[in-house]
């Protein structure tokens, strides 16, 4: 009960990030480094959902490599992309 109430508890909150698609590789790179994300959603031009993922504590590379893989072919069509970063204080 009391890690229920820690959960609720925790503040979250989202960044917002507008860019093209060859620098999603980039910042989503850059978001996962920083290790502080718990969700990355990355939208299109019409504000549609394109993929969404969690980034869990401890997730390793060969985990994230299909999610990653997922954002190399968004990347690679989309002009312009927004993503929302969900970060837990």
């Amino acid at each position: 009960m009391a890690e229920e109430e820690k959960k609720t508890q925790e503040k979250k909150t989202e960044e917002t990030f507008r860019v093209s698609g060859a620098e999603i590789w980039d910042k989503i790179n850059e978001i996962v480094k920083e290790g502080n994300a718990r969700r990355i959603v990355i939208k299109n031009e019409k504000n549609e959902v394109l993929i969404e993922f969690p980034l869990t504590v401890g997730a390793v590379g060969v985990v994230l490599a299909p999610i990653f893989a997922a954002v190399g072919a968004i990347a690679a069509l989309a002009m312009k992309c927004t993503i929302v970063v969900e970060r837990r204080e």
